[in-house]
């Protein structure tokens, strides 16, 4: 084996490895503790998109002034986030006061997204056997014979 084709080898090799490699990123988004339900679904819904995009989200709950003494509205702010996205993620570090925000991490959870991907999968195939039976079988009201 000459050196030129092992190295060419190597490199390809390599080059499969950083295709196959996930890059997962931390994103981040953040709440107020007086946030309107509107605005909590549509930050709840990008953070539903992230974790199914596989990064790992940091909720931040930002206190100004004398919000920082009922840090309790925080802590129902994230139990609730950590409720809607029970099957999508995982609480990977649990709400703590940090300074004058409290903050949580959620993990995307793999197992919960491949059951998902599994529901719909069977989804579809049930889906299309039900499309084969009706072409199959003769339309409602004819008469045949």
């Amino acid at each position: 084996m000459d050196y030129g084709k092992f190295k060419f080898d190597a490199a390809q090799r390599a080059k499969e490895s950083r295709r196959k490699a996930s890059n997962v990123g931390i994103k981040e988004m953040k709440y107020r503790p007086k946030i309107g339900q509107g605005d909590f679904e549509t930050k709840t819904r990008q953070v539903l998109r992230f974790l199914q995009d596989g990064h790992k989200v940091k909720v931040t709950v930002m206190f100004r002034g004398r919000e920082v003494y009922h840090s309790d509205l925080g802590k129902k702010i994230l139990d609730r986030i950590a409720e809607q996205l029970d099957g999508t993620g995982r609480v990977e570090s649990e709400a703590r006061l940090d300074g004058r925000n409290m903050v949580m991490v959620i993990a995307p959870d793999r197992r919960a997204r491949q059951s998902a991907a599994d529901k719909a999968q069977q989804a579809v195939v049930a889906h299309e056997q039900e499309e084969m039976r009706a072409a199959v079988a003769p339309p409602e009201g004819s008469t045949e014979g």
